[in-house]
């Protein structure tokens, strides 16, 4: 048989309070509360909801239009306040903070790893189903991160040879329509190790300790602050420019030519004009 309320239940708001003064946003439930209890047996059934000992709690009622209380007396009966639908009581806590304990501290937690063997060996895993599919590593006609990065390299050396990509050139980048185009001065022109390549990660090959040509990127000062560095990634420097104005970006993605530097009186002409 499922509990009923009494009539005389009372729906209140029951909040934690972390200091005075600071409601905590980590509770804030609906609750019946019977006017018959006394201080103490509430107090008893909120630790089951906060957590908190009764003897640490101390409880104010805030009831709207009227001035807060606090509960005192743990031999009283919580009805001798005034109880309204929608009230709220707020649960402060009066241990000290390094008394309280921190469950969201999580850096005591011994934390489980399962073993590259055991994780091979599971039928349900996601790498049997790929084992299974014959997919990424598992395909035998896949070719491998070496054979990928030598082929980049041979397209991007050919995408600088067809544009005329050159040092200190003009260009856009693409794509780029107006009002939105980003144009600047290309600065560098060569491989990045430093920014990842598909394929490899720490505990594989080293794109940087590869034989054979690498792929190429363009490293471009822009003329207004809308990049991403200022000439260095990874923490290894490219090329100097202020900082929020330079980018990499591949020779695929870059349109050579002759674009003057953008300057205030070229906007305001073309504003003039739309005028």
């Amino acid at each position: 048989m499922s509990f009923q309320p009494t009539p005389a239940d009372i729906t209140v708001i029951i909040s934690t309070v972390d200091h005075e003064n600071a409601p905590s946003s980590s509770l804030a439930t609906e609750r019946r509360v019977t006017p018959s209890w006394t201080v103490l047996q509430l107090k008893a059934k909120l630790e089951t909801i906060t957590g908190i000992p009764p003897g640490c709690q101390r409880l104010r009622l805030m009831v709207p239009g009227n001035e807060d209380q606090w509960i005192e007396g743990e031999e009283r009966r919580i009805g001798e306040w005034t109880l309204l639908k929608g009230c709220e009581i707020q649960v402060h806590d009066t241990r000290p903070p390094s008394a309280r304990p921190n469950f969201s501290d999580l850096s005591s937690v011994e934390k489980y790893a399962l073993p590259s063997s055991t994780y091979e060996s599971l039928p349900n895993s996601v790498l049997a189903w790929k084992k299974a599919q014959k997919l990424g590593r598992f395909d035998p006609n896949a070719r491998s991160p070496e054979e990928l990065i030598r082929e980049q390299a041979e397209n991007d050396e050919a995408e600088v040879q067809k544009r005329g990509i050159t040092v200190s050139a003009r260009a856009i980048i693409l794509p780029s329509s107006p009002p939105h185009v980003r144009r600047g001065t290309i600065r560098y022109i060569g491989p990045v190790p430093t920014i990842p390549f598909p394929g490899f990660s720490k505990t594989k090959v080293d794109p940087a300790e590869l034989s054979g040509p690498l792929p190429l990127w363009l490293g471009i000062e822009l003329d207004e602050p809308t990049g991403k560095n200022d000439g260095s990634v990874g923490g290894r420097r490219y090329f100097n420019c202020p900082e929020k104005r330079g980018v990499f970006v591949k020779p695929d993605k870059v349109e050579v030519g002759d674009f003057p530097p953008l300057e205030l009186d070229d906007d305001l002409g073309d504003i003039m004009e739309e005028i």
